[in-house]
């Protein structure tokens, strides 16, 4: 997984470590490490954690899937299966060639028709699946988005306006995807109720703190404990108007639409959900890094979540206390956190979540000596950017007004980037949240 300005980030030790730790997380990550860590296939029994399916008790193996890995993981599931998968469709949003499952491309973060038909397509193959078939489901960050199918009379339109407008105000993700799921005919388990009574199978990389198997991509698969009231408190919790929307859910809360599968339901009976990958993923392989080259590893949290830049400045107060007073851990250390954080957009500048957590971090760190930043989207793109976060240092804000009038504006990929802190990646092929690496030498 390279990094495409590994050479123009990498001025100091503290620098170039962090990209290292970066590096082995993301990595630790990948589709391909994962499946051949997680599944595995012996003669005819396919074995995922301590779960064994005897293949040849299946008529057929189909392959569906959604994500911005989806694509790369099911061509490594496709290849762990050597020959037995017999069809399916994935959406995601980068081309991959997966044998004999076709791979749709898709728009991501923004849903569109393509979406939609790729959605029929993929529920259409589930819903056609005999009894005794097995249907293998590929699930990665991105996936809300990507599998789209606007229940009601909704329009994929008013799905994008809503999701547009959520995500400016800075709404998290388990109360985006709490409405995503009472608006769509394959969220919230209506996937898995169009399977059933085929043998369900989700295997997925996770994207979201605590792994909730209903929030990862709007939970397709899982059972659904929120309900229509939940989606519309979140429309009235951002002031988001969404008339159509609000239409849609007062039916479901009045009682004249069925509520999302929920635990009890038939179509869960023969469903099973693995989670192939997650944030401690990373956090242990960046972990390992650290500790390989002399730095003491610790991980403050795998689940910290909120507003971006708040969370950049505590990242580098810690730093800053590491520093003066040796505690929590002594120097050369290495701080750690994943989780997903938001942005309240004020502005119209350029950004995402990691560039301005990074930008926030080094207005806090202006003058500390020996300390590198990195925070990263573990898929390659940081918000709507082509960028995959930030690399800063104390070093990186020489002046403050500037900083300050770009993070008043939403606008740290533009500061950043004219002082070369924008880190680069082509898309990994994975999504387990952010990553962030304080190195302190």
């Amino acid at each position: 997984m390279p990094i495409e300005n590994r050479d123009e980030l990498a001025t100091t030790p503290a620098r170039e470590t962090a990209l290292a730790c970066v590096t082995a997380g993301i990595e630790a990550a990948l589709p391909e490490r994962v499946v051949a860590d997680g599944v595995a296939v012996t003669d005819t029994v396919l074995t995922v954690d301590d779960t064994r399916y005897d293949l040849g008790s299946f008529s057929a193996i189909q392959l569906v899937g959604a994500g911005k890995g989806a694509g790369r993981l099911a061509a490594a599931l496709v290849d762990a299966l050597d020959g037995r998968v017999d069809g399916g469709v994935v959406i995601t949003d980068e081309p991959a060639d997966a044998g004999p499952v076709e791979v749709v491309v898709g728009d991501h973060p923004i849903p569109t028709e393509r979406n939609v038909a790729a959605a029929h397509r993929i529920r259409d193959s589930v819903a056609d699946a005999p009894e005794d078939a097995l249907v293998l489901v590929a699930l990665t960050g991105g996936a809300s988005a990507l599998l789209t199918l606007p229940g009601g009379d909704l329009t994929v339109d008013d799905i994008a306006g809503v999701t547009r407008e959520l995500l400016d105000a800075g709404a998290s993700i388990g109360e985006l995807n709490a409405l995503r799921k009472h608006c769509s005919a394959v969220k919230g388990g209506w996937l898995a109720d169009a399977a059933a009574p085929a043998r369900l199978v989700t295997l997925a990389v996770s994207d979201v703190v605590g792994d909730d198997p209903s929030v990862i991509g709007s939970g397709p698969t899982a059972p659904d404990a929120t309900t229509y009231a939940d989606a519309v408190a979140t429309l009235d919790r951002y002031d988001v108007a969404a008339p159509s929307v609000r239409a849609h859910l007062q039916c479901g809360v009045d009682g004249s639409a069925p509520e999302t599968p929920r635990a009890d339901d038939r179509a869960f009976d023969r469903a099973d959900y693995h989670v192939l990958a997650n944030a401690e993923t990373a956090l242990s392989a960046a972990a390992m890094v650290a500790r390989k080259r002399g730095y003491e590893p610790l991980v403050l949290s795998a689940s910290v979540e909120g507003e971006a830049r708040e969370a950049g400045r505590f990242h580098a107060a810690v730093a800053r206390e590491v520093r003066a007073t040796r505690r929590p851990v002594d120097p050369p250390a290495v701080l750690l956190s994943g989780g997903e954080c938001t942005v309240s957009v004020r502005g119209d500048g350029v950004g995402g979540p990691n560039l301005e957590f990074g930008l926030a971090a080094a207005l806090t760190l202006r003058g500390t000596d020996d300390v590198a930043v990195a925070a990263v989207d573990t898929d390659g793109r940081d918000g709507s950017t082509a960028a995959a976060g930030s690399l800063v240092d104390g070093e990186t804000v020489p002046n403050p007004e500037p900083a300050r009038d770009a993070l008043t504006v939403n606008d740290s990929c533009g500061y950043l980037d004219g002082r070369d802190a924008v880190l680069r990646t082509a898309p990994t092929g994975t999504n387990v949240n952010d990553l962030r690496v304080v190195v302190l030498q």
